[in-house]
């Protein structure tokens, strides 16, 4: 493995530094190299190059914003008996503390990052001779993602859609629950899942929802600083309602309130906010059913009748 590292990076120096790591995903390793450190995620499940791929993509898509600091990709290599690995820059993190309220700033700007587009484009527009061809970015006018992500090791659906409740519920909600049907069966929540889905529309009535490019999976694991400020890594990026990205956010503990004040000083809360928080904070119940078993049921059938009163 350290020789195939050793030619993909065209390094002559390749030295493993701190512990091996491992998450509940893959494991990981620090390299010094001829050009600095890496970070090294290693995989061997036959999926791992698509995961990674849809990583990297994430990554790339946040760096491009110029909003909030990601490890910088580097390559993903196959593994010759099967998985891949995935380098980056590796940087020296501790736990997210003094920049807390920055974080919540700079998650709303990259949320905001997207419209803003739309909004200098129609600018641009009425100005003759300068297309869309002069802005840096591309303005994105669909939920969904230019590639598949994983959330966790399960790969998500990102197909382009023009309504976002119809790719919540097709490429999130029901993909997640067609997994519980296939391995639990679960009659209840078969039940449940038939009423709810009729009444998520109407979550939706009286709210306008631009795509936002979304980290994804915004726990605090997955965030983190130095001394120059936030870092986040291991996107599951997609367009999509930027509220999606407060539910896990405020579902296992980690963030402080000053996180989402700073949040929603950028991004007020909509009409409806809550009752849509629970509708995605539903989705990561499932998700953490479908990874860590039935521990995770009686939360998810929980926040289903909520949703139902």
């Amino acid at each position: 493995m350290e020789k195939i590292l050793k030619t993909e990076l065209k390094t002559s120096v390749l030295k493993a530094f701190g512990s091996s790591g491992g998450g509940y995903i893959s494991q990981s390793q620090g390299y010094e190299t001829d050009s600095g450190r890496v970070f090294v995620k290693i995989n061997h499940k036959p999926q791992a190059r698509k995961m990674f791929e849809g990583e990297m993509a994430s990554l790339e898509a946040i760096q491009k914003t110029n909003i909030v600091r990601v490890p910088q990709p580097i390559k993903v290599i196959d593994l010759p008996g099967g998985g891949a690995m995935f380098v980056m820059e590796y940087l020296k993190m501790k736990h997210l503390n003094k920049y807390s309220s920055k974080l919540g700033e700079q998650i709303a700007d990259l949320h905001l990052y997207n419209q803003k587009l739309g909004e200098k484009l129609r600018k641009e527009g009425n100005t003759i001779g300068k297309g869309a061809g002069h802005s840096e970015s591309q303005y994105v006018d669909k939920f969904g993602f230019h590639t598949a992500t994983c959330c966790g090791y399960i790969p998500q659906v990102n197909e382009w859609q023009s309504d976002w409740p119809s790719f919540f519920v097709r490429h999130r909600l029901q993909a997640q629950l067609d997994l519980i049907e296939k391995d639990y069966g679960d009659r209840e929540a078969r039940e449940l899942w038939s009423q709810l889905k009729l009444k998520i529309p109407e979550m939706f009535c009286d709210v306008e929802i631009v795509p936002a490019l979304l980290h994804g999976d915004l726990w605090a694991g997955n965030v983190a600083e130095d001394d120059s400020g936030p870092i986040i890594f291991d996107p599951a990026s997609f367009y999509g309602h930027s509220e999606f990205e407060l539910a896990i956010a405020g579902m296992f503990g980690g963030f402080s309130s000053c996180f989402f004040s700073a949040y929603h000083s950028k991004i007020p809360k909509a009409p409806g906010f809550e009752k849509r928080n629970k509708l995605y904070q539903l989705f990561n119940y499932i998700n953490h059913w479908n990874h860590f078993g039935t521990g995770y049921r009686g939360s998810t059938l929980n926040v289903m009748r909520k949703l139902l009163k």
